[in-house]
């Protein structure tokens, strides 16, 4: 039988992702609106961005956060573009996003790489990769459900850097900041905020790269990040290089302050995505006709679940629009380039209750689909 009760909210999607419980467009303070960001109170505002920020993930000394242009790829693309070419890189891609930046190293920049790959639902091996080289990866593969189980394969004594592109970790999985010499992050992944803006947090010794190396190609105005061969300091307090929007920057203190008040900070954020997730592996354990993307439990995401079907193409497809036909999930069908199946947000945006709702009407998708 059709289920009797729906999910509170549908909004399961994996990016732009739900807004917090109680959220209220409302109740954000619009006073800086029509204000330039380079007043003094755009300014504080922004800088308080980047401040509560790394406050709140606990950045060890010498980290600078800063917002850039262009959301997760934005930052990526910075990072990419003005510290590569030294030494050679390892780039390992299981999934989409770590896939775009193989395209980027080896076609665009022409480096000399070392492209480590594997399927949808597994990492590569991750004691082949050599630190003597600069290293990219994606924390949480979103496309595909699989994330690093830990950074204990990651070298402390590493020569090279290693670049993490983090959007859908980032205040929901522990990272291990020390071993991590560039990290980036969107607003619209686990908070719940805005699209269009980046985080990137850059470690000292990405500090160190920038001030001692110039790349031989030439830099859009909008990937630079030093003057007069020094780092541009202005970035990492507030000046942002191209024009933010103030309301999405107030949407983002708002998720913040939620994270800090509601849910005990980022220990807390990280505890309700476990529980989120968990909801699901309960699921899965029951029935037999469904089961995750990824192979190994260590490495299943807590975030963006994805989860494969017992089911041909076509009705995984006809499943997640009949979902959204009755309002009960939107945009929960796997990402374009994966595998069929399913994806659900699992973020500490997403109430677990509404899980548990969703759960029967997944069931009962399932059935309309196979048995028509």
């Amino acid at each position: 039988m059709q289920p009797s009760v729906k999910p509170n909210s549908p909004n399961f999607s994996s990016g732009p992702c739900a807004k917090r419980p109680g959220y209220n467009l409302a109740e954000l303070d619009t006073s800086v609106l029509g204000r330039s960001h380079r007043s003094s109170l755009g300014k504080k505002l922004l800088k308080q961005v980047c401040v509560q920020t790394a406050e709140m993930l606990g950045l060890p000394e010498g980290y600078r956060v800063g917002v850039v242009p262009a959301s997760d790829t934005g930052a990526v693309e910075m990072s990419l573009w003005s510290l590569l070419g030294p030494r050679g890189v390892d780039v390992l891609a299981w999934e989409s996003f770590g896939s775009g930046w193989v395209t980027d190293i080896t076609k665009q920049l022409k480096l000399d790489a070392r492209v480590m790959e594997a399927d949808y639902g597994k990492l590569p091996d991750l004691s082949k990769v050599d630190f003597d080289r600069d290293v990219i990866f994606t924390w949480n593969g979103t496309t595909s459900g699989v994330k690093v189980p830990n950074g204990d394969w990651i070298k402390d004594d590493r020569a090279g850097l290693t670049i993490c592109d983090a959007t859908s970790a980032v205040f929901a999985m522990e990272m291990p900041w020390e071993k991590l010499d560039v990290v980036t992050f969107s607003w619209q992944k686990v908070l719940g905020g805005e699209g269009a803006h980046g985080m990137l947090i850059l470690g000292p010794r990405a500090v160190e790269r920038l001030e001692s190396y110039t790349p031989s190609w030439p830099m859009p105005k909008i990937f630079r990040m030093t003057k007069g061969g020094k780092l541009n300091e202005e970035i990492f307090v507030g000046s942002t290089i191209n024009t933010p929007s103030m309301l999405c920057v107030m949407d983002y203190l708002d998720a913040l302050n939620w994270v800090q008040e509601d849910l005990g900070g980022v220990a807390g954020s990280i505890k309700k995505s476990e529980e989120n997730l968990a909801v699901l592996k309960e699921f899965v354990q029951a029935n037999d006709w469904i089961d995750f993307l990824a192979e190994d439990p260590a490495t299943l995401s807590n975030t963006s679940v994805c989860l494969k079907l017992d089911a041909s193409p076509e009705q995984v497809k006809k499943m997640a629009s009949l979902l959204e036909s009755e309002g009960v999930a939107y945009d929960i069908g796997a990402y374009r380039d994966a595998p069929p199946g399913l994806r659900i947000w699992c973020g500490a945006t997403v109430e677990a209750d509404d899980l548990r709702k969703l759960c029967p009407w997944l069931t009962w998708a399932y059935q309309q689909v196979t048995n028509s």
